[in-house]
């Protein structure tokens, strides 16, 4: 059997011979955005490279998921590696798509090239044969959470039941014989670091909102109509009002925007569309505070004589990452880039439904710099493909060889010692919940 080290320099060394081919693919993506559940053409390049490594795989999972499995000669426990297929909609992206304005404005291109160039590492060594359990390559759909009205569609149609992929994963049963789940983001925070060991994030509701008045003309008889935009304006006063109770500890984000204003300027606006997110650190933070928010929108729109439909439209759980997980990681990331460009990473008010598996299973979400600008704008742009592509993977492809090495003792540890939040039927419940309709007049 081979020493564990000497694993993991093999994988590395190919990995980087594969480097060019895997920098290429991660540009591919950033160039070919597309935003959730509509990831046709990289859910297509990820079949490629499965065909091309000879890993089997599922397709058309949650509409553009992808599953591509691996298993050794000896049982143990399987892990996800996982990378986010979707992109985000920014307008006039350097990289972005220009006739829909989707643009990989969070960096989910390199997640699904560091996946690749970890399935890289683990096939074209033979690793499998040295370890212990099994690895799923988990292309997901739709982590950003938009284009609500395009999703409701799909959830209204059948074609799904949850707002995201990690969500669908979950509810489809991809996560049931799951013993661990990995992922790496990029951020462009921490710039004088390399790698970062996670923290968490926040949690969230996603809601929509429709405030319903009733038209007239806006100059001959605005006193016979009721105006739907001063009470959504309201709402959102009302909303800004309740800031001074949100505790900051719970990290509470609460963050608007109004998609319909109404139609034309000479008529009283009888339907506003308001969306927003309710984000904090803990479920109960969440709830609470959507609480609050659903009752300063329902008697704002009340006080004006207007009526409010309320759809919440589900959410994604807080992040929770294992800290034996993160201790490996580290260990990891120092040996490869040095102790002094390893950081740790601060808390994160920002959201993601990797927050959905880690309370099923133990699992961590560490980050990689190497990009420039903000998340989600114009400017958040992959400045070092080496760094986020081909580093990163070796981080995470090394933690998985510790974890699956020598029986996959450390692994099973991990798991053993694990505290489970949510079952997975808990999880359904509580998921379930967080869709609702309810109109208010």
């Amino acid at each position: 059997m081979l020493n564990k080290n000497d694993i993991k320099l093999k994988a590395y060394k190919k990995i980087d011979q594969y480097s060019d081919e895997l920098i290429h693919l991660a540009k591919t993506i950033s160039k070919n955005a597309e935003t959730g559940f509509k990831e046709f053409h990289t859910a297509k390049l990820v079949k490629q490279w499965f065909n091309k490594l000879n890993i089997k795989y599922e397709d058309n999972i949650a509409i553009t998921g992808v599953n591509g499995i691996v298993n050794s000669l000896k049982n143990g426990p399987t892990i996800s590696v996982i990378g986010e297929l979707d992109s985000n909609i920014v307008p006039g992206h350097p990289e972005g798509n220009t006739e829909t304005s989707a643009g990989h404005a969070c960096g989910h291109q390199i997640q699904i090239a560091n996946m690749i160039a970890v399935a890289v590492g683990v096939i074209e060594t033979n690793m499998i044969n040295h370890i212990s359990g099994n690895i799923n390559f988990m292309a997901i759909p739709a982590e950003e959470y938009i284009e609500l009205e395009y999703r409701k569609e799909l959830k209204d149609s059948g074609r799904i039941k949850f707002l995201t992929g990690k969500g669908e994963f979950i509810r489809l049963g991809m996560f049931d014989n799951i013993d661990i789940a990995m992922m790496t983001h990029a951020t462009s925070e921490l710039s004088d670091a390399k790698l970062l060991v996670p923290s968490g994030n926040n949690g969230l509701i996603t809601k929509k909102l429709e405030f319903i008045g009733i038209s007239s003309h806006a100059g001959t008889d605005p006193h016979n109509g009721i105006n739907a935009l001063n009470a959504a304006t309201l709402a959102l006063q009302s909303i800004h009002m309740l800031r001074e109770t949100f505790k900051d500890n719970d990290f509470i984000r609460v963050h608007p925007i109004i998609t319909k204003g109404g139609t034309v300027v000479n008529q009283v606006p009888d339907s506003v569309h308001v969306e927003t997110y309710i984000r904090a650190k803990t479920l109960d933070a969440v709830l609470e505070t959507n609480r609050k928010i659903d009752n300063a929108i329902k008697h704002s729109a009340l006080a004006l004589g207007a009526k409010v439909k309320i759809i919440n439209l589900g959410g994604m759980l807080p992040m929770i990452n294992n800290s034996n997980l993160s201790d490996i990681y580290r260990i990891n990331s120092e040996s490869i880039v040095g102790k002094n460009y390893v950081a740790n990473k601060s808390y994160s008010a920002g959201s993601t439904d990797m927050g959905d598996v880690s309370h099923l299973i133990p699992s961590i979400h560490p980050y990689v710099t190497g990009a420039s600008g903000s998340h989600h704008s114009h400017n958040f742009i992959i400045e070092d493909y080496n760094l986020t592509v081909i580093t990163a993977a070796k981080a995470m492809l090394g933690t998985l060889i510790d974890l699956l090495y020598d029986d996959a003792k450390l692994a099973n540890k991990i798991i053993t010692e694990h505290k489970f939040k949510l079952t997975k039927n808990k999880y359904l419940h509580i998921m379930n919940n967080l869709y609702s309709e309810n109109l208010y007049e």
